[in-house]
């Protein structure tokens, strides 16, 4: 009895992998092996880069604030430490945001901080 090979899964197989090599230089778009490993290293970083993306931007959220607050002469740390001790539930990124895009309401939540 001849053997029997599910040609149609197996090419799904190669070309799922493939279509995600897609765009990749040479060799790592063309052939299987080669694409194979460089789909899962890319999937590696994608996973990794996801977590740092999270801490990339809370740190330059961080950054914006401490930049705008000691424009009205407070650093960052004092200026977060008042907006806790006052109970003020703000996060860093709406902080962040309105320190770039409304610096007269940043300028008022200082100076409520300040008081």
């Amino acid at each position: 009895m001849p053997r029997s090979v599910n040609h149609v899964a197996s090419k799904a197989r190669r070309k799922k992998i493939l279509k995600k090599a897609k765009g990749y230089w040479g060799a790592r778009s063309k052939v299987l092996t080669v694409a194979k490993h460089h789909v899962e290293k890319g999937l590696v970083h994608a996973y990794r880069d996801r977590k740092l993306k999270k801490r990339n931007y809370r740190s330059l959220w961080i950054v914006r604030i401490n930049a705008a607050a000691r424009e009205h002469g407070i650093n960052y740390s004092k200026l977060i430490h008042a907006l806790d001790e006052k109970g003020v539930l703000i996060n860093r990124k709406l902080l962040a945001n309105l320190a770039v895009e409304n610096p007269q309401a940043f300028a008022d939540v200082v100076k409520f901080a300040m008081n």
